[in-house]
């Protein structure tokens, strides 16, 4: 009995054991919690950071554009946007002028010395008429003479070229002025900021970061807006008179070229 009693108490206490080891600590479980605690915080943090980098990143570049217009001040951004805006639109006409005034001289040149080459000027000024651009018209106020003799021909010739070429240079005047404005204004913002930021270290009687920055800001955007749209323009500025001196040498070329046919088959 003795020995039966003492294996009943060694099942009993081993038992014991292992359910109060299969027995959860709520001390350790509220340790647990608290050190995990920290970290779940600064994993949202850190996707809160991420989301706000996301949404800055994902800016367009008109937005960022307007924000920094607005930042750089109104008052001396304005004068700069309305350089590039008039600036552009005087770009895109001398564009579309320029092209509509190339032409196939060697063609219309053929088409001319066929009909002069059978006495048909009439013939040679519809040709013109129909042709688009200046070098036709000058062949065409030749042609108008050609009773008045060689000599009147080439002096409509020469004059009336003058009279194309200046109108190939219409409004690029214009568009250097508005290179030449787009930078003033900037720098002018420039100053105007520099002197704001003075002023307000005067005010405060300190130099601190706080107080220059807004005036240096102002100063610092209108001169790159101002640059940049200095940039733009002049570039087009010099494709443009890339564009005229082209047109000038083939109305140079046509105009002795057209004077060689009349002599060749004068009238």
């Amino acid at each position: 009995m003795s020995i039966v009693g003492l294996l009943t108490f060694s099942n009993f206490n081993g038992l014991k054991a292992q359910d109060a080891a299969a027995a959860p600590d709520p001390n350790a479980t509220e340790q647990v919690d608290e050190t995990a605690a920290p970290a779940v915080d600064e994993a949202v943090a850190e996707e809160a950071t991420e989301e706000v980098a996301a949404e800055e990143t994902t800016k367009s570049f008109h937005q960022v554009l307007k924000e920094k217009y607005i930042e750089g001040g109104a008052g001396w951004m304005t004068p700069v946007l309305l350089c590039l805006i008039l600036g552009m639109a005087l770009v895109i006409e001398r564009i579309l002028y320029l092209n509509m005034s190339t032409t196939n001289v060697k063609k219309l040149l053929d088409g001319i010395e066929d009909n002069v080459k059978n006495g048909n000027y009439d013939g040679a000024k519809e040709l013109c008429r129909n042709t688009r651009g200046p070098v036709a018209s000058i062949f065409y106020q030749g042609l108008d003479r050609i009773n008045s003799g060689l000599d009147n021909v080439e002096k409509a010739v020469t004059s009336y070229g003058g009279v194309q070429m200046a109108r190939l240079e219409s409004n690029m005047t214009w568009i250097a002025l508005f290179i030449a404005l787009a930078p003033s204004f900037g720098f002018l913002g420039t100053v105007i900021g520099m002197v704001a930021a003075f002023d307000a270290i005067e005010a405060a009687g300190d130099i601190s970061p706080t107080v220059v920055a807004g005036g240096m800001k102002v100063a610092l955007l209108t001169t790159v807006f101002g640059l940049i749209v200095a940039i733009i323009l002049q570039i087009f500025y010099n494709y443009l008179i890339t564009k005229i001196e082209s047109l000038v040498a083939q109305m140079e070329d046509g105009s002795i070229a057209f004077m060689d046919i009349l002599v060749k088959h004068q009238k």
